[in-house]
């Protein structure tokens, strides 16, 4: 899957932040509440415009983000 099929950045939709194309739900949303605990079902529940493929574009998103970043230095 490529998460750019499904992530937006559009400066006009929450101040440019990544979001599920054609919503206005962020991809740190996503991340938050799966690092938390809520379950997939539980998120499709509260934002029924998701769809499983979603939450995996948000997984697979922020794993490329992390790859193509240098994080090491901050955590040195």
């Amino acid at each position: 899957m490529k998460a750019i099929d499904r992530i937006e950045i559009d400066p006009r939709v929450c101040n440019g932040k990544p979001v599920i194309r054609g919503t206005r739900i962020p991809v740190s949303v996503i991340l938050e509440q799966v690092a938390e605990g809520i379950s997939w079902t539980e998120l499709i529940s509260d934002y029924p415009e998701l769809k499983q493929e979603d939450i995996k574009a948000a997984l697979v998103y922020a794993k490329e983000f992390i790859e193509h970043s240098d994080m090491k230095a901050a955590y040195a």
